[in-house]
């Protein structure tokens, strides 16, 4: 399917060296390697963790020196980022492609115990994080439906935990028990889960939503709220946007990024406002 994508492509004028990736990291290295020779446009052939490796190979040198132009072919597992902007999938992203449609995008760095990550989706704590890992050690092959098997599987050992923050200029951490919490620059996760409904892509914003410790009754009756984001609206979810988020976590936690399922010691989240230009 991508040698047929990449032959429209080509027929429609658009030039391409194509670089295929043979593990995990792989990506991030060659989008490195190519900034420095000074590619300045990328394409990401995969799903969402195949971006989050590019955007990880562009910066931090994209912040401050030329800037670069991220396009998908969504032929991956999860691609809940183009949400965003469409559900036509890859015709609508070959399109973006040939013309050129450029959009500011925001990214999000995490700053962790050993350096930095970078984000353009999210990244969640919590339940949200423990059915990706579920997923991705159970169920991985199988897409959003794996994730929802995930999140499943979560439930029989429902977990409600404290993750100690402060947003902006809180004056006290927020050291209260929730189901999860999820940081945010656009809509989607696991698919087609609305976690945050009111992200946008370029506000500068991080869109910062929890969920209280709800119990798996509840849990269960409001699943399907998790699709169309009215979860919000439940009395123990909240949402903010905010500048900044500063941890204070007494050890590393399992997080779900962008797709990819990490362990860190996080510290703080930011935001690089419009540094990133999305072919969408």
């Amino acid at each position: 399917m991508a040698r047929s994508a990449f032959d429209k492509l080509r027929a429609a004028g658009v030039e391409l060296d194509v670089s295929e990736t043979t593990g995990p990291g792989r990506a991030e290295a060659l989008a490195r390697a190519a900034y420095a020779r000074g590619c300045r446009q990328f394409i990401a052939v995969g799903g969402d963790g195949t971006s989050f490796e590019i955007v990880n190979g562009l910066f931090p040198e994209a912040a401050t020196g030329e800037r670069a132009a991220l396009g998908f072919l969504p032929l991956g597992r999860g691609n809940a980022f183009l949400r965003d902007f469409t559900d036509r999938g890859v015709d609508y992203s070959a399109e973006s492609i040939v013309a050129g449609r450029r959009r500011a995008c925001d990214v999000l760095r995490l700053t962790h115990a050993t350096g930095h990550l970078y984000f353009i989706n999210l990244l969640s704590m919590g339940f949200a994080a423990d059915a990706a890992v579920a997923a991705n050690r159970h169920f991985k092959g199988l897409g959003e439906f794996g994730y929802i098997l995930g999140v499943l599987a979560c439930l029989a050992r429902l977990r409600r935990r404290a993750f100690p923050l402060c947003a902006d200029e809180d004056k006290e951490l927020d050291r209260r028990r929730c189901l999860f919490l999820s940081f945010n620059n656009s809509k989607f996760t696991g698919g087609k889960m609305m976690i945050a409904p009111q992200a946008r892509t370029d506000d500068g914003l991080i869109e910062y939503v929890r969920w209280g410790p709800v119990g798996r009754v509840q849990l269960v009756r409001n699943f399907p709220t998790l699709f169309d984001g009215t979860h919000i609206n439940h009395p123990q979810a909240s949402r903010r946007a905010v500048r900044q988020i500063d941890f204070s976590l007494d050890a590393p936690v399992d997080v779900m990024v962008d797709g990819e399922v990490l362990t860190l010691d996080c510290r703080h989240i930011d935001v690089l406002p419009g540094a990133l230009d999305v072919l969408v």
